[in-house]
C-alpha cells in the first residue's frame, strides 16, 4: 500500500509529525509520498489513501481547498473524509456542539454583512475569524480596548470573514491549554500548550517555540468532555466509525474544562510527546485502509 502525506507547497518540511509517522507506517508495510494539495500535477488516484497532515494554507483559500477534498475523495480514500473537513474548517461548528449542552467556550458569531455596534461585555475577550489556523487573525482585548476590538472585527468582516468572539479564560495563562489526541477513536496522549496570546493583544510565541508544548496527563474530567465531544461530532456528521485522528483542545475554567476547538482536519498530533504514539497513528491508518 502507498499513501499520500498531504502538505502544502509552502509547508514542505514543516510538520514535525511527518518523519516519525512515515517511519511507523514503513514498519507495517505502508509506503508514503510527501505531496502538496495545491500541486496540480499530482495524480491522486495512484494512492490508496491521502492523509491530511499540513495543508496549513487552507484558511487563505478555503473554497478551493474544500473543492480539492471533494475531488480527491472521488479518486481515493481521504483521511479524514471530505464532509468532515468541510464542517470542521469553519469554527461555526462550535455552535452546533454547544447546542447539544456540551461545555463549549461561549462563542458569538458575526456574519460579514452584519453591522457591528458592540461586542459582548467581558473583562477580556478574543476576536478572530471563524476560518483560521495557528491563531492567525486572533487578537486578545480588554474591556477598555472595545473600540480597537471593533476595528479588528470590522477588518475581518471586510476580508469576507465570519467573526468569532469568545471570552478570554484567564486560567489558561498559568495552567495552559490541554490537547487530547485520539487515533481511531481511542485516546493516545495529551499535551499542555502554553497560552499564545499576550495580554497586550500580541502573540506571545509560536506553537513550535521551545517549551510551548509539553507532555501531560489528562484527568478524568478532560477525558470525559473530550470523548463526549467526539461522540456528538460523530452523530452530527453521521460517521459510521471513529475518525482516523482527532485532537480535542480544552481550556481550564472555574467550572471545569471547556472545549476551545475540535481539530479534525490537519492538527499537529505531537507524536514526540507520547510514547508509542507514532505506531498508534500508523495502526489507525492501516485499520481505515483495511476497512475498505
Amino acid at each position: 500500500m502507498r499513501i499520500a502525506i498531504v502538505t502544502a507547497i509552502s509547508a514542505f518540511g514543516s510538520d514535525r509529525d511527518t518523519g516519525p509517522l512515515c517511519e511507523a507506517l514503513a514498519a507495517i508495510g505502508i509506503a508514503t509520498d510527501h505531496v502538496a494539495w495545491d500541486d496540480p500535477t499530482v495524480s491522486w488516484g495512484r494512492f490508496d489513501a491521502a492523509l491530511l497532515r499540513s495543508p496549513w494554507n487552507y484558511s487563505e483559500q478555503r473554497p478551493a481547498f474544500i473543492g480539492w477534498t471533494q475531488r480527491v475523495a472521488r479518486a481515493t480514500r481521504l483521511l479524514n473524509p471530505a464532509h468532515v473537513v468541510a464542517w470542521n474548517t469553519d469554527k461555526r461548528y462550535l455552535a452546533e456542539l454547544g447546542a447539544s449542552g456540551l461545555a463549549v467556550v461561549e462563542s458569538h458569531f458575526i456574519a460579514p454583512e452584519q453591522v457591528i455596534d458592540a461586542l459582548p461585555d467581558w473583562d477580556e475577550f478574543v476576536v478572530k475569524p471563524s476560518v483560521g489556523a495557528g491563531s492567525k487573525g486572533a487578537a486578545r482585548f480588554r474591556r477598555s480596548d472595545h473600540e480597537a476590538a471593533l476595528v479588528h472585527a470590522r477588518q475581518l468582516q471586510a476580508q469576507g470573514a465570519h467573526v468569532l468572539v469568545q471570552p478570554y479564560l484567564a486560567d489558561v495563562d498559568h495552567v495552559g491549554e490541554t490537547a487530547l489526541v485520539y487515533f481511531d477513536g481511542r485516546f493516545s496522549h495529551a499535551v499542555r500548550k502554553a497560552a499564545l496570546l499576550g495580554d497586550d493583544g500580541s502573540r506571545r510565541c509560536s506553537q513550535s517555540a521551545p517549551g510551548v508544548i509539553s507532555p501531560c496527563e489528562a484527568d478524568a474530567g478532560q477525558r470525559g468532555l473530550a470523548e463526549a465531544v467526539l461522540r456528538e461530532a460523530g452523530q452530527l456528521l453521521a460517521l459510521q466509525r471513529p475518525l482516523a485522528y482527532a485532537r480535542v483542545d480544552l481550556l481550564p475554567s472555574p467550572s471545569g474544562p471547556q472545549l476551545l476547538e475540535l481539530e479534525l482536519t490537519e492538527p499537529s498530533v505531537f507524536l514526540g510527546s507520547g510514547d508509542g504514539a507514532a505506531a498508534r497513528f500508523a495502526e489507525a491508518i492501516e485499520a481505515h485502509l483495511q476497512a475498505g
